[in-house]
């Protein structure tokens, strides 16, 4: 695939950033708060503009699980995967690992501002791997996080009610860091997250 004629992706990302190093943002939120479809949403605004990137996370569950588009393997071939180098982020979280492709890290140099999803506990080894860094939290009222946990149907109500109740913490860091609250209808984020990553591209 290439981008304007006769250039291949990562060229036309550098040439619409003047040759400037791209950024990173890094989607978290509690479980139910909506950040797939909140980066759903902006990959469909996005489609076929090379200056995006949504990576694609390797995780150890198979690739027909359901949520987020991922690339599923098993614990081996991600363990052997970390050791050869092939992630600039790995993380463990709920019995499973995650990993960021070391792919991103090209394609970051190239020009692009590269979307990932994120964890708040990994958040330390996203600074040490990227230089421009934004943090986007994506948030949603109680109830309507337990509505959406609910229409899952992948957990008990007990279970979703622990989930409300924790209160998970990331690092003590100083971050570049924005808030969009998702409780609304999926547009009125979707589009504030648009612009957010439009104004990333500028600055």
């Amino acid at each position: 695939m290439t981008g304007r004629a006769g250039t291949a992706p990562g060229d036309a990302a550098a040439a619409a950033t003047g040759g400037r190093t791209g950024a990173v943002i890094v989607v978290v939120g509690p479980s139910g708060a909506g950040k797939d479809s909140v980066m759903g949403y902006a990959a469909r605004h996005f489609a076929g503009d090379d200056r995006f990137v949504f990576a694609r996370r390797v995780i150890t569950r198979p690739s027909d699980a359901g949520g987020e588009a991922h690339i599923g393997v098993d614990t081996a071939a991600f363990a052997r995967m970390k050791e050869e180098g092939g992630f600039c982020v790995s993380w463990e979280a709920h019995g499973l690992c995650y990993g960021v492709p070391a792919a991103v890290q090209a394609q970051i140099a190239q020009g692009a501002v590269v979307i990932v999803n994120g964890s708040r506990q990994a958040l330390c080894a996203f600074v040490d791997a990227f230089p421009r860094l934004k943090v986007v939290t994506i948030t949603a009222h109680a109830e309507v996080r337990a509505e959406r946990l609910a229409r899952r149907g992948r957990e008990s109500g007990e279970a979703i009610a622990g989930r409300l109740d924790r209160q998970p913490r990331g690092p003590d860091l100083d971050l570049d860091q924005v808030t969009i609250d998702n409780s609304g209808p999926l547009e009125l984020a979707g589009d504030a997250f648009v612009r957010l990553l439009d104004q990333t591209l500028r600055d």
